[in-house]
């Protein structure tokens, strides 16, 4: 019998302990009866690693903030080359030796030889990948979920692979699409800038000279002009602590799920989002009822994979719908996040018992419309940059040239 100290989730959160055991598996089949999965389990005191790749005795420890981050570009290539290696037959604690060997990411050399330790220690593969949340995403760690309890991880890989690609890709479309819009936008911007705080104050004084009244757009603007003159840092600082304000309060769970349900409401974006994430879910979730994974059971490990809150929640609502006895489609109806063919598919599918086939078409209709939402991005929004540079353009005539067409009937008078 050993000593070992184990890290574990329980429904009331995180547990830590030690205890007796035969050895690490034996130790994490008990936790596992109790309810806890476990997450990091080593025997108790200090252990010196042996050609596992770890820091070698006397090293100092780079910081953390000096250490390479793992791109996402990183993490698709370790899924392609895991797929390959698993499709060969290779085990896979000598599969992560062989890339821990390969990679040139000290980052991802390290999370690799943290892996192969937590499995070493019985620890399953998703909750490993857990531990590095930097690394691997909550999607990413559901679908391996998935995988092992559908017994495809290989499969799983090859689709994590794919869909990180498709990622990349679509971040590269988005990017592509808005670069030309954010240029005219900053430079409209600064233009106003320059204007606000230059011109319109000259303007100004030589009305005042000369006595004349300025017309009420050009009064809009000077009274702007000199509430930003006199309160440019405040409003600089109250603009910084908002977004900080915003990012903390999104971080929240409660924060999160009213963040994330704007997301899909806001125009031009929502949709493509939306879409996104049900192509995801569709797709695994077809993956799991073909692995013969149980209907309500494949819910629960799949609803993280639409990597939004408010859709993970509908999702759960879809499951206790089942659990009351109501049919899939039924369930899906509920949501109010499905469209009417989608809808018409499950039901189908449920009809003629291939309900994991048509949920994978769903997928891919789904990601056949992000594709081309994504190609046609620009054109949808050139109408919405088109309207806010005619409105700017317009306030900035009223405001500048309006009184310039007055000056000279002022200067006639004096």
């Amino acid at each position: 019998m050993s000593r070992f100290t184990y890290v574990a989730k329980g429904p009331h959160g995180s547990i830590q302990g030690t205890q007796d055991a035969a050895s690490a598996a034996a130790l994490a089949g008990e936790l596992q009866a109790k309810g806890l999965v476990p997450l990091k389990i080593t025997p108790d005191g200090p252990v010196t690693p042996s050609g596992a790749g770890g820091a070698p005795s006397g090293a100092i420890a780079t910081p953390e903030f000096m250490k390479p981050k793992v791109l996402p570009m990183d993490v698709m290539m370790f899924s392609k080359q895991l797929y390959t290696l698993f499709k060969a037959g290779v085990p896979i604690l000598r599969a992560l030796a062989g890339l821990q060997e390969t990679t040139q990411n000290l980052t991802l050399k390290e999370v690799l030889l943290d892996l192969r330790r937590n499995l070493e220690g019985g620890v399953e593969l998703s909750a490993c990948m857990a531990q590095h949340p930097k690394v691997f995403d909550g999607f990413f760690v559901a679908m391996v979920k998935v995988g092992e309890t559908s017994g495809r991880l290989e499969e799983i890989f090859l689709r994590l692979s794919e869909h990180i690609g498709f990622e990349l890709f679509m971040r590269q479309q988005v990017k592509s699409a808005t670069r030309y819009p954010s240029f005219v936008v900053m430079a409209m911007v600064g233009a106003l800038g320059v204007i606000n705080i230059m011109v319109i104050p000259a303007f100004a004084n030589v009305f005042k000279s000369l006595g004349s009244d300025l017309p009420l757009p050009t009064k809009i603007l000077v009274a702007t002009s000199n509430f930003t003159i006199q309160h440019g840092w405040t409003i600089l600082g109250a603009a910084v602590a908002s977004f900080f304000v915003w990012r903390h309060w999104k971080g929240t769970p409660d924060g999160k799920l009213s963040w994330d349900r704007i997301v899909l409401r806001m125009p031009v974006v929502g949709d493509i989002v939306t879409k996104a994430a049900l192509a995801r879910f569709t797709r695994a979730f077809a993956l799991s009822l073909r692995s013969g994974v149980p209907l309500e059971r494949a819910l629960i490990g799949v609803s993280q994979t639409a990597d939004n809150a408010y859709l993970t929640q509908q999702i759960d609502q879809m499951r206790d719908h089942i659990m009351r006895g109501e049919t899939l489609a039924r369930a899906a109806a509920s949501t109010g996040i499905f469209t009417p063919m989608v809808l018409q598919m499950i039901a189908i599918g449920e009809e003629t018992g291939m309900v994991d086939e048509l949920l994978e078409e769903v997928g891919e209709l789904y990601t056949e419309e992000v594709q081309y939402s994504l190609k046609t991005l620009s054109q949808q929004i050139e109408p919405i940059l088109i309207v806010f540079m005619g409105a700017l353009v317009l306030i900035l005539a009223l405001g500048v040239f309006l009184p310039m067409w007055n000056l000279g009937s002022a200067a006639m008078k004096h």
